[in-house]
């Protein structure tokens, strides 16, 4: 048995839970945020049998795309000087994706 950790941005959760779902995944959606842009994520906790990882993972990959897109950074240069935000260019999306060993599974 298998755990796979996939950290996903909002916009492309819902489509892969639908996507999941209908492969018969099973899972828990738990509310995340990243720590650069501090925008939502969701990360998914998926149980499945070491077989079907790779399906999981062709899944996870096929629903979670990187894009670009403008954010804007403040700019702190020193106490004194107003807040500044600056359009910066970055690269989001995609997944994180941990698969871990489980030792023991039980399902009540």
């Amino acid at each position: 048995m298998k755990l796979v950790v996939a950290i996903v941005q909002d916009q492309d959760v819902s489509l892969l839970r639908d996507d999941l779902t209908e492969n018969k995944f099973h899972m828990t959606k738990l509310a995340s945020s990243g720590g650069f842009l501090k925008t939502g994520n969701s990360t998914l906790l998926i149980g499945t049998p070491k077989e079907r990882v790779e399906e999981v993972l062709r899944i996870i990959e096929e629903n979670c795309e990187s894009r670009d897109t403008t954010a804007s950074m403040v700019n702190l240069t020193s106490p004194q000087e107003p807040f500044m935000p600056m359009p910066m260019d970055v690269h989001i999306g995609g997944a994180t994706v941990f698969v871990l060993d489980v030792e023991e599974h039980y399902r009540f």
